[in-house]
C-alpha cells in the first residue's frame, strides 16, 4: 500500500505502513486509552487515527477484498476431491449386498482465454482502490482532529477573552456609578454602563457554551462519548503575541498551478478511482473471456467393492474441452452492463480530476484568505486596543462621556474575538490545504504547532 499519510499510528498497527509512527511518551503507537495527561494535537490526532471508527471501518473493508483477492487466486491451483460412500443395498428374495466405494479426482484448468487472470485482475485493482480509499479516510479524520482541536482551543481563548471584556465591562460601571454619585455623571450613563456590563455577561455565557461544544466535539472526533472530559495543553494565548508580526504566513503563498499537478499525484480518492477504472476494464476483459472454450485436465482413482467382494480399481487421466453455445443472450448483455460499467468509471475519474483541481483552488483561497485576515485583524487589535485605552483615560479624567467608552470596549471585544478565530484558523487552513493537496501526514503537525 502506497501511503500518503506517512508515519501515521493506525497505519503502522494494523500493519500497511512503513514510516515511523506517532508515538506517545511511552512509546506505544496505538494505545488502549488515551493518556491521562493534557492532550497536544499528537495526542489528538494519534487518538483519533486509532479509536475513530471510520478509520476501524475502512481498514475492515481492505480485509475484505484482501480475503477476496485470495479468493480469486484459488483457480491457478488444482482441485482435489475425496469421496466415500458406503451402502446396504436389499433386493427382492435374495440377501443384502453391502456396497462399499472410495474415490479422488483431481482437476485443473489449463486455459480459459484470460478469464481467472481478468477476475483477479479485478479483485486487486479492488483492493488498490480500498487501501486508497482508506488512505482517503485517515486523511479526512487527521483534518477532523486537527479541526475539532484548534476549535477547542479557540473557544477557550474566546471564553478567556469575553471574561477579559466583561471585567473590562464591570469597571466601566463602577466608574460611571462613581460619578454618578459624585455627581459628575447622568443617569444614562450609569445604565448605558450597566446594560454593557449584562451583555458582556450574556456573552461569557454564550462562549461557555461553544467551548463545551467544542470539547464535545473533539471528544468524538476522538472516538469518545462527547460526555467524557479531556484536558488538553495550555497554548499560549494568541492575544499575548498580538503584536509580533505573522512572519511565517508568507510560506503558503505558493503557485497554485503546482499544488494542482502535486494533488493528482498524490491524492488518494484519484488513486482510488484509477484503481477502479482498471477493475472496470478488467471486469470487460472478464466478461468477453467468459464466452470462450475453457480447457482442463482431469484425473480420477476409484475403488469398489460389492457384496464383501476384494476392491476393484478403476483410474483415468483425460482433457476436457468446454464450449459455450448459448444461454439465452446473457454473455452479451454481461459484456454490455460491463463496458457501461467501465465507461462511468471513467466519467467519474475525469468528475474528481476536475474536483481536485478546486478544491486545491478552494484550499488555497481560503488560506490566503485566513492569512489576509490575521494581518489583518491583528490590526484592527492593535488600533482598538489604544482606542479603549484613550476612551477610559478621557472618561476617568472627566473628559470623555461613557458612550465613547462603551463603544471602544464593544470594538475592542469584537476584535479580540475575530483575531482569535484568524490566528487558529490560519493553522486549520493549512492543514486544509495540505489535505486538498494529498499530503496531510505526520511531519506537517511540526509546522502547525508553530505559532504564525
Amino acid at each position: 500500500m502506497n501511503s500518503h499519510v506517512h508515519g501515521l499510528a493506525l497505519l503502522l498497527c494494523l500493519g500497511i505502513a512503513h514510516a515511523e509512527p506517532l508515538r506517545d511518551t511511552q512509546g506505544e503507537p496505538c494505545p488502549d486509552h488515551l493518556p491521562s495527561r493534557a492532550l497536544n494535537l499528537v495526542d489528538v490526532v494519534n487518538g483519533a487515527l486509532c479509536h475513530n471508527p471510520q478509520t476501524r471501518t475502512g481498514w475492515a473493508n481492505a480485509q475484505v477484498q484482501a480475503a477476496q483477492v485470495g479468493v480469486l487466486q484459488a483457480p491457478y491451483y488444482p482441485t482435489v476431491a475425496g469421496t466415500a460412500a458406503f451402502n446396504r443395498n436389499f433386493p427382492a428374495n435374495t440377501p443384502a449386498v453391502n456396497q462399499r466405494s472410495a474415490g479422488l479426482t483431481l482437476s485443473y484448468l489449463l486455459y480459459d482465454f484470460g478469464a481467472r487472470s481478468a477476475n483477479l485482475e479485478n479483485a486487486q485493482q479492488l483492493l488498490i482502490a480500498l487501501q486508497a480509499t482508506e488512505n482517503s479516510v485517515v486523511q479526512a479524520v487527521f483534518l477532523s482532529a486537527v479541526q475539532a482541536f484548534y476549535q477547542t482551543q479557540a473557544s477557550r481563548a474566546a471564553l478567556a477573552a469575553a471574561e477579559v471584556s466583561e471585567r473590562a465591562a464591570q469597571t466601566s460601571f463602577l466608574a460611571a456609578q462613581a460619578r454618578y454619585v459624585a455627581g459628575t455623571a447622568t443617569p444614562a450613563d450609569k445604565l448605558s454602563a450597566q446594560t454593557a456590563w449584562s451583555q458582556a455577561t450574556l456573552n461569557v455565557i454564550t462562549a461557555k457554551g461553544n467551548y463545551q461544544n467544542a470539547r464535545g466535539n473533539l471528544a468524538a472526533a476522538l472516538g469518545q462519548d462527547a460526555s467524557v472530559k479531556l484536558q488538553l495543553v495550555e497554548t499560549d494565548n494568541p492575544l499575548l503575541d498580538a503584536g509580533k508580526s505573522p512572519e511565517a504566513t508568507h510560506l503558503f503563498e505558493h503557485d497554485v498551478s503546482a499544488l494542482i499537478e502535486q494533488a493528482r499525484k498524490n491524492r488518494p480518492d484519484l488513486q482510488a478511482a484509477a484503481a477502479q477504472l482498471k477493475a472496470a476494464d478488467a471486469s470487460v476483459d472478464a466478461a468477453r473471456a467468459a464466452t470462450m472454450p475453457t480447457i482442463s485436465v482431469t484425473a480420477n482413482d476409484s475403488f469398489q467393492s460389492v457384496g464383501g467382494a476384494p476392491f476393484a480399481q478403476t483410474a483415468g487421466i483425460g482433457v476436457s474441452l468446454s464450449v459455450p453455445i448459448f444461454s439465452g443472450f446473457a454473455p452479451t448483455y454481461r459484456i454490455r452492463a460491463a463496458e457501461a460499467t467501465a465507461e462511468s468509471k471513467k466519467s467519474q475519474m475525469q468528475q474528481l480530476h476536475l474536483q481536485v483541481a478546486l478544491d486545491v483552488w478552494t484550499a488555497y483561497q481560503n488560506l490566503l484568505t485566513t492569512t489576509q485576515t490575521l494581518r489583518a485583524t491583528q490590526d484592527l487589535l492593535q488600533s482598538a486596543t489604544q482606542s479603549e485605552n484613550v476612551a477610559t483615560g478621557r472618561y476617568k479624567a472627566g473628559m470623555g462621556i461613557m458612550l465613547d467608552v462603551l463603544n471602544a470596549q464593544t470594538a475592542l471585544a469584537s476584535a479580540r474575538q475575530q483575531f482569535i478565530q484568524a490566528h487558529f484558523n490560519w493553522n486549520i487552513g493549512r492543514a486544509a490545504l495540505a489535505q486538498a493537496v494529498g499530503v496531510l501526514d505526520a511531519p506537517l503537525l511540526t509546522t502547525l504547532t508553530q505559532t504564525p
